[in-house]
């Protein structure tokens, strides 16, 4: 957002966007292009946390997914008018062990140092935004504004208290769960099923604990019920980070209208995502889905990768992607998502949170530069600036000064 300057910015068997994606062509008039750059644009989930610890790779240079599967940098965030938004230190879910949880732990704690590495080397940059407030005197001194969240509640094992640990480091947004099951609750994609048929017992005294401490419970990659009853006893409006809508593709990872209508109701917001598996049919491929694991593992296997081997990754996506190829998402399928969301939860309840670095991505809508083509097709659909303020950020921005308040009483 550049508004008060003028006046006076994952991991699955995708752990990069798939490569080699055809441009779309949405065009961004000139108009449209000036309300973009006059808002504070904020998405709500960006996994590019994942690259601070790579050998050469800097934040500050320009990359290309072609060349190692990020999209966001600060030259894409410039040129795509994106502000910032909540960079999420992500630990994907292992054993539920008394050395599982100690792994888990240790693991985010260094994602989170990392970000604040960043923020330290990168001050005249990038900004740490502890309250909502910040974000706008963040960007009045043309730096990009970085919140911080925490996607899988795993770190914490059965130690609550961590919670303040990572909201000292500056989380303000936080989810129970990700791909599977844990100690707090069920997630919405475990091929055992549920396991607590909701949240457990020490899932709800963690939405306690964030209320408490003022941090917004993020439902995404949780279950319906586990949805449904974070709705009705979180003490604050609760926020789908980076979902869809199951009206438009029927996939466990999204929600249903009756849950949108409700989410709204309390005062949520659902932040719409464009991870192409949850927008539109796939094509099961057994061989495709084996090569794809055995990529992931090879990410795995080296936690700081050169850019050699960051480009040798490239090229194997690429000849994947090519030998057997699966359907991929386009820009006009993420705005039927949240088209959709808008029509049935309301202006005042949705906004955007596509996944980038995340595996989130589609044809059109592949890296960081793309933002402006969602600002200029809501204004085709009759969408006014007052709206995209709302959905850039206005409406997250609300919850988590809920969120402020409720902690402060």
């Amino acid at each position: 957002m550049r508004l008060l300057a003028h006046l006076g910015a994952a991991s699955c068997l995708c752990l990069i966007a798939p490569l080699g994606v055809a441009a779309d062509s949405v065009d961004v008039p000139a108009n449209a292009a000036a309300i973009h750059e006059s808002r504070i644009t904020l998405d709500t989930h960006l996994d590019t946390p994942a690259h601070l610890v790579w050998k050469g790779w800097s934040i500050l240079d320009r990359h290309s997914t072609e060349d190692d599967g990020s999209q966001i940098d600060l030259p894409r965030m410039l040129q795509g008018g994106l502000d910032g938004g909540f960079f999420a230190v992500y630990t994907p879910q292992g054993p539920m062990t008394p050395e599982g949880d100690t792994a888990a732990r240790d693991a985010a704690l260094m994602r989170a140092v990392a970000i604040r590495e960043m923020l330290a080397r990168h001050s005249d940059r990038f900004e740490l935004a502890l309250k909502a407030d910040d974000a706008a005197a963040i960007a009045s001194r043309g730096r990009r504004i970085v919140f911080m969240s925490m996607e899988n509640g795993s770190p914490l094992g059965r130690d609550l208290t961590l919670l303040g640990t990572f909201y000292a480091l500056g989380v303000r947004m936080a989810g129970p769960v990700h791909f599977l099951n844990n100690r707090l609750g069920d997630s919405s994609t475990d091929p055992a099923g549920p396991q607590w048929h909701g949240l457990s017992d020490l899932g709800r005294q963690f939405v306690t604990e964030a209320n408490r401490l003022g941090i917004i419970i993020d439902a995404s990659h949780a279950s319906d019920e586990l949805l449904d009853e974070v709705i009705r006893i979180s003490r604050t409006p609760v926020v789908l980070s980076h979902s869809g809508c199951k009206a438009v593709f029927d996939h466990p990872r999204n929600v249903d209208d009756a849950r949108l209508k409700a989410l709204a109701a309390s005062g949520g917001v659902i932040q719409v995502s464009a991870y192409s598996d949850y927008m539109i049919a796939q094509t099961k491929n057994p061989e495709r889905e084996q090569l794809l694991r055995e990529l992931q593992a090879s990410y795995r296997a080296v936690a700081d990768p050169t850019p050699a081997e960051r480009s040798a990754r490239a090229a194997q996506r690429r000849d994947i992607d090519s030998r057997f190829p699966s359907p991929r998402a386009t820009f006009e399928d993420f705005m039927n998502h949240l088209l959709h969301a808008l029509k049935i939860a309301g202006v005042d309840h949705v906004g955007i949170g596509i996944d980038f670095d995340g595996g989130g991505g589609v044809v059109g809508l592949n890296d960081a530069t793309d933002y402006p083509k969602i600002t200029a097709r809501l204004l085709k659909e009759g969408y006014s600036p007052e709206d995209l303020e709302k959905i850039w950020s206005g409406n997250v921005l609300r919850v988590l000064r809920a969120a402020e308040a409720y902690a402060a009483r």
